[in-house]
């Protein structure tokens, strides 16, 4: 199968896969900017922006964490992922994701029209005020994370109703992706909200409101997974956990080598405070928070309003900000280590070149 190009908004996208948005530090700069570079489209996550070199962008912190939202989110950090990633992709188009969960939604996804992103894909809940934060930027193009035709028809209802304007695209994600669920734990395993059977009906739904492709994602690892779902009918990939074994992506060696040691069995879904399910690997920490041993909880951050101030944090045993910021610095002890179901079968570290190469043309390419 030849790919044709994506077309989100005024963007053409030469190869139509979308690089996931991997919090916090997993994709920034270097690995969006790469894949860009390389006619995907690369995808910068907005989480935790204040630890950016080394926390040289965050104004105050406490025990060497960025304090509260202000810092945690940080504008000027922010401002320095999306230069040097449009940077590195020479004129070619980048996109960042900013979660509807975090605390500052808002200021965050304006922040990211003012600082120049192409395009802004919003999930971790339903954005229906998605377009009264990019006003007075019609060429940022808007992208929804949808699970279910329901969820789509809410938001370009409300969008239409309120803001006249409809999605340039939706990501529809299946229960096999990594970190944030859109789906209760017993959804995740049951047949009829498998990415192959939620296609179809949102295809469906959108016919209703227009025409903009929809990208698949969650559990797509190679070429033939994706001419898989482009025949179903998605017009495109989102990939995150494949394009960690790449030298450009800005994790740490240690994160990406617990990637690469996990077997399938180590691959879980994890409690999470955000209110979701989140996918990751079963490491120490998820032990010693089994056991109520985790390190202490102190929401430093304040990273997401439904943890409603750490007191959810405190439910599941450990602060998602903190541990995700410790498995970005390759603290392998005390890191969360998010994952799509596949993670298990990366077994070595490729240039985003030769990995586009091989999603594009086939593994043998």
């Amino acid at each position: 199968m030849v790919f044709k190009p994506l077309k989100i908004g005024k963007y053409t996208i030469k190869h139509p896969i979308v690089q996931g948005g991997m919090g916090l530090g997993i994709s920034w700069d270097n690995l969006a900017g790469t894949v860009s570079l390389n006619e995907g489209l690369g995808v910068i996550s907005s989480v935790g922006t204040g630890y950016y070199k080394n926390q040289k962008y965050s104004k105050k912190e406490i025990s060497n964490r960025p304090f509260e939202a202000e810092n945690f989110y940080s504008r000027d950090g922010f401002k320095a992922i999306i230069n040097n990633a449009k940077k590195i992709a020479s004129g070619k188009p980048v996109a960042v994701n900013v979660l509807y969960a975090i605390n500052e939604y808002g200021r965050v996804a304006r922040d990211a029209c003012e600082l120049g992103a192409d395009i802004i894909i919003t999930g971790a809940g339903l954005p229906t005020n998605m377009p009264e934060f990019t006003e007075g930027y019609p060429d940022v193009a808007l992208v929804p994370i949808v699970s279910s035709a329901k969820a789509l028809k809410i938001i370009c209802k409300r969008w239409k109703q309120r803001y006249n304007r409809l999605p340039d695209a939706i990501v529809v994600e299946g229960p096999k992706s990594g970190g944030h669920q859109g789906f209760t734990y017993e959804q995740c395993f049951k047949e009829e909200y498998q990415l192959e059977n939620l296609i179809k009906p949102i295809k469906e739904e959108i016919k209703k409101w227009g025409d903009f492709p929809l990208i698949a994602a969650g559990g797509i690892w190679d070429h033939n997974d994706i001419v898989k779902v482009m025949e179903l009918g998605a017009d495109g990939v989102q990939m995150g956990t494949r394009f960690i074994g790449t030298h450009e992506c800005d994790a740490s060696d240690n994160f990406k080598q617990v990637i690469i040691d996990s077997k399938k069995d180590d691959i879980k879904l994890l409690k999470s405070p955000v209110g979701y399910p989140a996918r990751g690997v079963r490491t120490n920490l998820i032990d010693m928070v089994s056991k109520r041993e985790g390190p202490k909880i102190k929401c430093i951050s304040n990273c997401v309003s439904p943890c409603h101030r750490g007191q959810e944090a405190k439910e599941v045993g450990y602060c998602i900000a903190d541990r995700l910021s410790d498995a970005y610095l390759g603290k392998k002890d005390t890191g969360l280590f998010f994952t799509g179901s596949n993670g298990y079968k990366l077994n070595e570290i490729i240039s985003v070149k030769v990995l586009m190469d091989k999603l594009v043309n086939g593994e043998n390419a």
